[in-house]
């Protein structure tokens, strides 16, 4: 199954390297697999709108629930998002 996994840099209640990357990487039989680490954020920055979680939430359910193969584009390469502290995913999808 297709899974993007979210991180936020300042996240003190969920911190990345205790949840978010622990889970990234026990999708080993996974291959299409991706995580964001967003800079500047909290734990709460989910509960809020939020550009560069839209953006690349919407690229990733129309590259995998709708199988539109031209979404590749915008996550492989892995892109190089000033907003984002990390970001690694499985290219190519």
């Amino acid at each position: 199954m297709p899974t993007m996994i979210f991180g936020a840099d300042g996240d003190t209640v969920a911190p990345v390297s205790t949840f978010t990357l622990p889970a990234h990487s026990a999708l080993t039989n996974d291959h299409d697999k991706a995580f964001i680490e967003l800079k500047g954020a909290d734990h709460f920055t989910f509960a809020s709108p939020n550009t560069t979680v839209a953006e690349y939430s919407i690229v990733w359910l129309k590259r995998f629930v709708d199988n539109d193969t031209r979404y590749n584009q915008f996550i492989c390469p892995t892109p190089n998002d000033p907003n984002t502290v990390a970001f690694m995913n499985t290219c190519p999808m």
